[in-house]
């Protein structure tokens, strides 16, 4: 499989294909191949489904293989970012905020990832439920705005507002922290929630997720 990602701040990726190579993707996310792709809509097992129920995911992938010849195939962001290409080995897999995963070979497993304190994490947002991917393969990676990384040293901890963590190798440890203080949670206006990732790891931040942005448009528009 080779690509290229195009398109700058609305990126896509482009892939091309040998005869019987394929690509998993969450549906919706292909946005124009050519006619000797074949579709296969599948469901994982019976742990994978329930997951996928729990965290609100579409339950469905579809994989997409070249027949009789070359094939390609583009997937596109669903918002304005930026499209990382990342490999995942057996040793190194990947934790992903649930909505950065696009697509991937299919030596990729994924699967979904609950953070520690789940009675903290119920009211926690975006941040509670993140998706892992494993296995072996390059897997494509949806980037809300603009990404920043941090490389954190063993125990080493950021704070960070719910959905602002793309992803993260998994070596971070990451847990959900009630706000400390009634005044901060009544007036401080960054919810009740923190997310904390003690290293040691990379972690990537996203600038503007895609439910922060919705939240600011959403105070504009007219009630009535």
């Amino acid at each position: 499989m080779k690509y290229e990602i195009k398109g700058g701040n609305l990126p896509v990726v482009v892939c091309r294909l040998e005869a019987g190579e394929s690509m998993i993707t969450e549906s919706g996310s292909m946005v124009w191949m050519s006619p000797n792709m074949q579709m296969d809509t599948k469901a994982g097992g019976m742990g994978k489904i329930l997951g996928k129920m729990f965290s609100g995911e579409n339950i469905f992938q579809n994989v997409y293989t070249a027949r009789g010849g070359e094939g390609m195939i583009a997937f596109g962001s669903s918002f304005p970012g930026a499209i990382k290409a990342i490999e995942v080995t057996p040793d190194k897999p990947l934790i992903l905020q649930k909505s950065a995963f696009l697509a991937a070979q299919p030596g990729v497993e994924l699967s979904v990832f609950f953070q520690k304190k789940i009675g903290a994490g119920l009211f926690g947002g975006e941040g509670f439920i993140m998706q892992k991917v494993s296995g072996s393969g390059i897997v494509f990676v949806e980037i809300d705005g603009s990404e920043v990384t941090y490389e954190l040293a063993a125990g080493e901890q950021l704070v960070a507002d719910n959905g602002y963590v793309a992803m993260m190798e998994s070596t971070c440890s990451i847990d959900i922290q009630t706000v400390k203080g009634v005044k901060n949670i009544m007036f401080g206006g960054e919810g009740l929630f923190h997310t904390i990732i003690t290293g040691p790891g990379r972690v990537t931040m996203q600038t503007m997720p895609m439910y922060a942005f919705v939240g600011t448009i959403s105070k504009l528009i007219p009630t009535s």
